[in-house]
């Protein structure tokens, strides 16, 4: 299994507060001959719909290069996107981060062509208050 990051339990919480049910803490994708591990799977259940399942690939961006950071981040969601099409394609993969990250780093019009080209789903929480405070579906439309 991988090494959670840091802000694992934070994104965990956080989902929890706003009523997803936590059914993996680290949700296994077989890849060929290889396992991948995305940190989180989760549900939440809305009333006279079908479950909303999604699986949270969280990212703190705290090395010295956010730039480098986040070309690996892309990759691995790329990765993971595919892998769960295939999979489970039912699930929705959103990349959870700080939101101070989105407003430094992806909050510019290029870095939105990035995350619409890739079809890129966020999750911004607020690590101080382990409170989301947006969900972004870059390629359809910005949420709240």
């Amino acid at each position: 299994m991988a090494r959670k990051d840091r802000y694992h339990d934070d994104v965990k919480e956080a989902l929890i507060n706003e009523g997803w049910i936590i059914t993996h803490e680290q949700l296994m994708l077989k890849v060929g001959k290889k396992n991948m591990y995305v940190d989180l799977g989760a549900e939440l259940i809305v009333a006279q719909k079908e479950n909303i399942k999604i699986a949270v690939e969280i990212k703190s961006f705290l090395n010295t290069s956010e730039m480098l950071y986040f070309y690996e981040a892309l990759g691995q969601f790329s990765i993971y996107k595919l892998a769960l099409k295939e999979q489970e394609p039912d699930r929705m993969l959103y990349l959870a981060t700080p939101d101070w990250v989105y407003e430094e780093l992806l909050d510019d019009k290029f870095m939105e062509r990035v995350l619409m080209t890739y079809e890129v789903f966020l999750i911004l929480f607020n690590n101080e208050t382990k409170k989301i405070t947006r969900w972004i579906n870059t390629y359809k439309t910005k949420l709240n």
